[in-house]
């Protein structure tokens, strides 16, 4: 039996089972929890990384945001909250559209 020991998303015990097979589960506790969706979020990140086309880019950005969601959510914060300070800082500072590349800065 192939061991896995990391997070997944809530419904993949049920898929599993439907292919028949079994698993086993625990609920993680809060500490365990915010430190398995890090370890995800890195998982992803370089999944996406190394996506071969952009469907594939899509795919692991999905997976990406919804641990964005998930981290946000552990922090106590709705995704509201993050979307407003995201919001924010592109009013204050802009966004990356314009494909800028800073080189250096002169003092």
């Amino acid at each position: 039996m192939p061991a896995y020991n990391k997070l997944v998303r809530d419904l993949i015990p049920r898929v599993i089972e439907h292919a028949g097979k079994k698993c086993r589960t625990r609920v993680l506790d809060e500490k365990e929890y915010k430190a398995e969706l890090q370890k995800k979020l890195r998982e992803e990140v370089n999944e996406y990384l190394s996506s071969r086309n952009d469907q594939e880019a899509l795919e692991e950005l999905a997976d990406v945001l919804e641990i964005l969601h998930a981290l946000t959510e552990s922090h106590g914060f709705a995704i509201k909250d993050l979307e407003d300070l995201r919001r924010r800082k592109a009013e204050e500072r802009g966004r990356f559209k314009q494909k800028i590349f800073l080189i250096d800065v002169e003092d």
